[in-house]
């Protein structure tokens, strides 16, 4: 496979219309079909700027299809009529010489394109019809770098269904990634038809009944709008707004300080910001007082995040206090019980494991819909979750087919319509948010039809039933399993670079942090990184021993599944057309590079369980037996490693996440490797002498 370097795989996104899409294989055309060929011509009322729907089509069909077309206001006799309105959705018609789109122009020629990339051919069945979004807004982050919005990337945004973008928000023009002027991107979005919602981290630490409390939020939240009015929306997630609340169950401080009234027992007590506080409607109230009086149609998002895990009656006394016009987001799978036979897990932050809905989203989605509030979720759906941290997408489309159903059920049930389909992590072009655009848009295709023509298209007609069979396998190996948090913080957070660490060693120091190597570009660093593997210390599950034991059977299982998919996937791979090649060899390495993350997860349960036996272990022969165990799993562990390297030097995104930058990269992989021979040849032989010596 060709080599890219650091951060080359944002070519790809800025790649909007792909060259060369037009197959001869495809050149058939049928009776039902109408053939756009060098006479035709695009017309259009609007003049062609920079994101216009004619500009588009223009130079898709120039690119993808080889074809020259003229923009003119006027028409000849076959023409590409585009007639704009204000609507989200759009009608379409298709016959022999003229094709027609009114409504969201940009949208609908975005929905053309698709059709002829399936197709491979500038060729359109005829018929007319409507069509119109399921959900909306669909909010994303930048998959380009955090906070990071060239126009390039907006405009692969809009072509990947999504109408929203999200930015995180300290202060006027200040990010989290720096400063960035924010006028200019809600000008530059609005070119690709986008609007923007800001994700608060505005200082929110004052109560609403303090005497100075209208001037601190309008000083906080009112000038942010004041100075940005053309701003959509506004995110509140508790653990990002915590304020003082006077809620007697929760600390009502920003830390969980030591409660000095009780001879130095720590507060028991949440903070603020992970409790459904009582005093939230009057400060949601505050915040929305001092917004809207300058942007008074900006929609304030409320998200539930932080307290899935309490008392069902608090949090729904919560919802039904919650001011009239808020808009009520809750994640979509989180914090659901799964019972093993000799553990039970609850699925943690942002999984396609479980395809959900949850029962705490289904409970507080029915106290909104009662409520009559506005519902959004959080649904991961732009292909990316901490399943793994480190790769642009989870390629296991079956799966989340199950998490399309389980949307469109809660928009049928609740009125569920808009979502949040991404964190900070952003998304990539794939398969996942591909079919996730046709499933969001009525009518919608079969999905397994759809897939299958993605598969012919990507792989070629003869590669495709095992490419889709890979997927189904892949698909079959992630709903097998539920990680903890500790798998989401350790070896599912950065991959094959999570580091082996021997136990003994740091004993009794178990509660020191270990050190990752990050990047200066890391805005995060290893923050959300826990390089020392301790399930135990960990909420979210039971019988943490009788877990480990459990999940290495479950995982062992998942890896062998996982790898017949990846066989699969190899035999797709050694028929694929040469011109389909690259892009398929990409496809096929994000998956292998999953399976090698899986491997490490086993691999690092299978050590936790044996650093503690050894840990108990007084007799010597057995120590070293258990020794010779460890130095077995050691050397599978590097070879996964090296198995890992030319994934990651192939695709430059494998390894790289938008707020933590590289942590599985090349670089990386060598310091594992580094790390694991200095076990091999320099701890374990010491601790080995050191046990001898022992009485």
């Amino acid at each position: 496979m060709d080599k890219e370097r650091k951060y080359e795989f944002r070519k790809r996104i800025d790649e909007i219309h792909r060259p060369g899409v037009r197959s001869a294989a495809a050149e058939s055309l049928k009776d039902d079909e109408t053939a756009i060929g060098e006479e035709w011509i695009i017309v259009s009322p609007e003049t062609p700027t920079s994101g216009s729907a004619a500009l588009d089509l223009q130079n898709y069909l120039q690119v993808g299809m080889g074809l020259s077309l003229p923009i003119r206001r006027e028409g000849g006799r076959k023409t590409v009529v585009l007639e704009p309105q204000e609507e989200k959705g759009f009608f379409w018609s298709v016959e022999a010489e003229r094709i027609l789109i009114r409504g969201n122009v940009r949208r609908g020629v975005h929905w053309l394109e698709d059709l002829m990339n399936l197709r491979e051919a500038p060729y359109l069945k005829r018929g007319s019809g409507k069509r119109k979004p399921l959900f909306s807004p669909r909010m994303v982050h930048s998959g380009w770098g955090l906070d990071q919005f060239p126009d390039r990337h907006l405009d692969a945004i809009a072509h990947a269904g999504f109408d929203t973008v999200l930015l995180f928000v300290r202060g006027v023009d200040l990010t989290t990634h720096g400063v960035l002027d924010f006028n200019d991107l809600i000008r530059r979005a609005g070119n690709y038809g986008l609007g923007v919602y800001f994700y608060s981290y505005l200082d929110s630490y004052k109560h609403p009944d303090e005497p100075d409390a209208d001037e601190f939020f309008d000083r906080n939240y009112g000038r942010i709008f004041r100075e940005c009015p053309g701003a959509k929306g506004l995110i509140l997630v508790g653990e990002s707004c915590v304020f003082p609340s006077r809620d007697a169950r929760t600390t009502g401080k920003r830390v969980d300080y030591s409660n000095t009234q009780n001879e130095g027992i720590a507060d028991p007590r949440p903070m603020p910001g992970f409790f459904p506080c009582s005093d939230y409607p009057q400060w949601l109230e505050a915040v929305g007082k001092a917004v809207h009086r300058y942007a008074p149609d900006v929609d304030i998002v409320f998200w539930t995040y932080n307290w899935g895990n309490k008392e069902e009656k608090a949090r729904l006394d919560l919802i039904r206090s919650l001011p009239a016009g808020i808009s009520l987001e809750v994640t979509f799978e989180m914090f659901e019980k799964r019972r093993y036979p000799n553990h039970t897990m609850i699925s943690p932050d942002y999984s396609i494991t479980f395809a959900g809905p949850g029962a705490y989203f289904s409970s507080e989605a029915e106290a909104a819909h009662e409520r009559g509030l506005c519902l959004y979720s959080m649904t991961n759906t732009g292909g990316m979750t901490w399943d793994c941290g480190v790769v642009p997408y989870i390629p296991v489309p079956q799966q989340w087919f199950r998490r399309y159903e389980g949307m469109h059920e809660a928009r049928r049930k609740w009125n569920l319509s808009g979502i949040m389909d991404s964190h900070h992590y952003g998304w990539f072009p794939s398969v996942v948010c591909e079919c996730a655009k046709w499933s969001f848009w009525e009518p919608a295709p079969d999905m397994n039809e759809l897939l299958r023509r993605i598969a012919v298209r990507d792989f070629g007609a003869d590669a495709a039933e095992k490419a889709v069979a890979a997927w189904e396998k892949w698909s079959e190996a992630i709903r097998s399993y539920t990680p903890g948090f500790d798998d989401q913080a350790g070896p599912l957070r950065i991959g094959p670079a999570y580091p082996f660490i021997f136990h003994p060693v740091l004993y009794p120091h178990t509660e020191q942090k270990m050190s990752f190597p990050t990047t200066p570009q890391s805005s995060a660093g290893a923050r959300w990184l826990h390089a020392f593997y301790q399930p135990e210390h960990v909420y979210g599950h039971t019988n943490c021993g009788r877990r480990i034991h459990e999940d290495v059977k479950i995982m062992s299982t998942a890896v062998e599944v996982w790898g017949q998919g990846v066989r699969l996937m190899e035999e797709a791979l050694a028929v694929v057309p040469e011109r389909k090649r690259r892009g398929a060899e990409l496809q096929a390495g994000v998956g292998r590079f999953f399976w090698h993350t899986l491997r490490t997860m086993t691999g690092i349960k299978k050590w936790w369980l044996l650093n503690k036996r050894l840990e108990l272990e007084s007799d010597f022969g057995r120590a070293n037996a258990l020794l010779d165990e460890m130095e077995s799993l050691l050397r599978e562990e590097a070879e996964n490693v090296r198995e890992t390297l030319p994934l990651v030097d192939a695709d430059s995104r494998l390894g790289w996440e938008p707020s933590m930058d590289y942590m599985a990269d090349r670089e990386h992989l060598e310091w594992k490797l580094r790390q694991l021979e200095n076990l091999l040849n320099k701890t374990l032989p010491a601790y080995r002498r050191t046990i001898a010596l022992c009485p």
